[in-house]
């Protein structure tokens, strides 16, 4: 299927929809279904919302405040109870369900008033890793239009790009808990470490990259194509990243993979 034809599939589910409140993080996902959405039902029938809670960092709520208004959203902001939830600090492989559950938490009253139905960024390759929030978010009537309309990373990107979003190539940024490897608490001082750690690495021009929390010690994934630059600058991104409160830095030789803590629970990037 050709991109065109999956963006007209799209357009067409949201007009039947008549009225949507889009989850939006700013991401190259939300970002295009939420544009597409606002194009196709205007700004009184698309209401784009984002979730504001410590693990999300504050770039991420800047550029999606930013991309609000480049794109004349009817937007707003909601605060998200997950770090109120001990079944969310204790971080267990659900950790995303009771995240999703804070989430729709939050936006279905904001559904019910407007009549409208809520709708997530999911393509189709996010169906395959460990995702318990997927199901959570399934259940609370949220729906997946870029699933729907056969979407996977790669058509969002291509498409974002032939629509002249400057979302297109924006590199994922999953919430900061994913740093933590399941079992450690999530707590406000190891989100803000990894926060500290990545932002002073991005500014290092480090533009893709994760900072996985063990402790004392920083597990650091970029590109394999990024991994000569990291060695040149090897003395300034230690300074960095024990600046931010770790003392060991390490760097993962198999490079990024997005999801890949949950390869101890048998899943897959």
């Amino acid at each position: 299927m050709s991109h065109s034809q999956q963006l007209e599939n799209l357009q067409t589910n949201l007009e039947k929809m008549e009225n949507v409140v889009v989850a939006f993080s700013g991401g190259a996902d939300s970002s295009f279904l939420a544009h597409v959405a606002h194009n196709t039902l205007g700004s009184s029938h698309c209401h784009v919302v984002t979730a504001v809670s410590p693990s999300l960092p504050k770039s991420e709520y800047q550029d999606a405040a930013d991309l609000a208004s480049e794109w004349g959203f009817r937007w707003s902001t909601v605060e998200t109870s997950e770090m109120e939830s001990e079944k969310y600090l204790s971080n267990d492989a659900d950790r995303c369900g009771y995240c999703k559950e804070a989430l729709m938490d939050s936006l279905i009253p904001i559904a019910e008033q407007e009549s409208a139905t809520v709708l997530l960024g999911v393509n189709l390759d996010d169906l395959g890793d460990h995702r318990p929030g997927q199901a959570v978010a399934s259940s609370h009537g949220a729906r997946f239009p870029l699933v729907d309309a056969g979407f996977t990373k790669n058509a969002v990107r291509k498409t974002s790009q032939e629509l002249g979003l400057r979302t297109w190539n924006k590199p994922a940024a999953p919430c900061l808990s994913s740093r933590l490897p399941y079992g450690t608490p999530v707590t406000l001082a190891r989100l803000s470490a990894v926060e500290k750690a990545e932002k002073t690495l991005k500014q290092l021009g480090l533009s893709d990259l994760r900072v996985r929390h063990y402790d004392k010690t920083a597990r650091l994934e970029v590109p394999i194509s990024e991994i000569n630059k990291v060695l040149l600058k090897r003395e300034e991104i230690v300074a960095a990243v024990q600046s931010a409160g770790y003392l060991y830095v390490t760097l993962d030789l198999e490079g990024l993979r997005s999801g890949n803590l949950n390869q101890e629970l048998g899943a897959y990037d």
